[in-house]
């Protein structure tokens, strides 16, 4: 087995040589050199200006939500499978959501709709930054 691999390995390096040599040498060498040094720059005018960096605001920057009635910190949730309890329970008494879902009832697309919806409202609720 390790010669087998042995005369592979030097199979594939005598291959890439030559790959090499017939790109360097030759006609076609002297194409691809003029080709690669005769290309000229865009004219200043062409080339964008560089972007800014938009200042995020200050609600996209909250990471962690803070329950006022128990203390209890979370990180923000990205999907409401992963919310904590306590955050779901928040979200059904600030009106967001009628009732506490199942994650079994999130198939159905409007729920899951509506869910995500009510998530992105409780993030903006100052109330439970941390």
């Amino acid at each position: 087995m390790a010669t087998f691999l042995a005369g592979i390995s030097i199979l594939l390096i005598v291959y890439i040589v030559y790959i090499l040599i017939t790109a360097f040498m030759g006609e076609g060498a002297k194409e691809f050199y003029t080709k690669v040094h005769s290309v000229t720059p865009a004219p200043a005018e062409a080339m964008a200006a560089p972007v800014e960096a938009e200042a995020v605001p200050q609600e996209a920057q909250v990471r962690q939500l803070r329950d006022p009635a128990t203390g209890e910190s979370a990180a923000v949730p990205t999907n409401y499978r992963f919310a904590k309890r306590w955050i779901k329970e928040a979200m059904v008494r600030e009106g967001l959501l009628d009732r506490v879902y199942k994650n079994t009832e999130l198939q159905d697309e409007a729920i899951d709709h509506k869910v995500r919806e009510a998530l992105e409202q409780f993030k903006a609720l100052k109330k439970y930054w941390a």
